[in-house]
């Protein structure tokens, strides 16, 4: 018999094919539980394993310590149950009835944003529409059978176009995008993916931390709070290397200009050429030094994995952050074999 799957506290029950996750089984299955990256990389996943035994996978001890999973924890998007489990964690209920669909778009524009990131924008069918929830990203579907995760830059109500983000990290995609692909060329992509989304059933202050082209999320996020004339306060702290690298600074001032945003930009490696006056170091600690104390706020992150993990285990133990109050999407950078 396939293992049988216990979800607490809904009492859900599903069934896991051979070699399937606990994640895959779920969704295959109709059941949203949360995650980000599915590569063990960013921690959205985790739960605890009631009772049971899984094979943790690539579960990488940054997203889960040793002593985390000692104590029956457990990354979903890698745990593979090796007897019938009860498992307890949260399930996401407003993704649940958006249809994950495969599409063909053409390319409908390419623009360089920062030296090394590309701004792509896709147009559909014109019979289709891509349904998803601000902060979600698709698959690109490579010809040699691998994906290269994107998040969408724009927000749901405009939606005429699909936009990318993507950051040359050398790899075949990247490569492909940077130096051979043209406008009206074919891709193929499988989406909405994710739950990382505004929870809009909150009425906490908001801080949102980007990292990198994890910025691509965020601005969706934004637009979309804008657009709904959502009230809650939103603090924007963005990180970077240097000044070129806050690419559509000029767009993150005018929310802040424009509807109260607040925008704060923190620069890691400006040198004396860049005349940077503003903040530097990491963008987390930036947090930190201005909100001592976040009890009584949600965060949403989004950049790379390191990033990710140092500013939830900093927010929780140090500035009393609850876990359930940080939402996460963690952009594993690309390599050879992926893009």
């Amino acid at each position: 018999m396939p293992p049988q799957i216990t979800i607490r506290p809904s009492g859900h029950v599903f069934h896991a094919q051979d070699g399937e996750t606990v994640l895959e089984a779920a969704l295959r299955e109709g059941y949203m539980l949360p995650y980000g990256c599915r590569n063990g990389a960013c921690g959205s996943c985790k739960g605890r394993v009631i009772a049971g035994t899984v094979d943790h996978g690539n579960s990488r001890e940054t997203a889960l310590p040793l002593a985390e999973r000692a104590q029956g924890m457990a990354l979903f998007c890698q745990a593979q149950p090796r007897s019938d489990l009860v498992i307890e964690c949260r399930e996401i209920g407003a993704v649940k009835d958006i249809p994950v669909k495969t599409l063909p778009c053409r390319v409908q524009s390419l623009e360089r944003l920062a030296p090394d990131v590309m701004r792509i924008r896709l147009r559909l069918p014109a019979s289709e529409r891509l349904q998803f929830l601000a902060g979600q990203y698709i698959d690109i579907l490579l010809k040699d059978g691998t994906r290269r995760s994107l998040s969408l830059a724009n927000p749901p109500h405009d939606d005429g176009l699909l936009e990318l983000h993507l950051r040359n990290y050398g790899g075949p995609f990247s490569t492909q995008v940077f130096t051979q692909m043209k406008e009206k060329d074919i891709l193929r992509f499988e989406g909405p993916l994710g739950t990382f989304y505004l929870h809009e059933d909150s009425d906490k202050p908001v801080i949102l931390v980007a990292g990198g082209t994890g910025f691509a999320p965020i601005k969706a996020i934004i637009e979309h709070a804008i657009h709904h004339r959502i009230r809650r306060p939103l603090t924007l702290y963005r990180g970077a290397r240097r000044p070129a690298d806050l690419y559509l600074n000029e767009l993150a001032e005018a929310w802040q200009r424009e509807h109260g945003i607040t925008y704060i930009s923190v620069l890691s490696d400006a040198v004396a050429e860049d005349r940077w006056t503003g903040r530097r170091g990491l963008v987390h600690e930036a947090v930190i030094a201005d909100l001592p104390d976040l009890s009584g706020y949600e965060v949403y992150a989004c950049g790379a994995p390191a990033m990710i993990e140092a500013a939830r285990r900093d927010f929780c133990a140090r500035c009393g952050l609850p876990e359930s109050a940080f939402y996460a999407d963690a952009f594993t950078p690309a390599v050879a074999s992926s893009g």
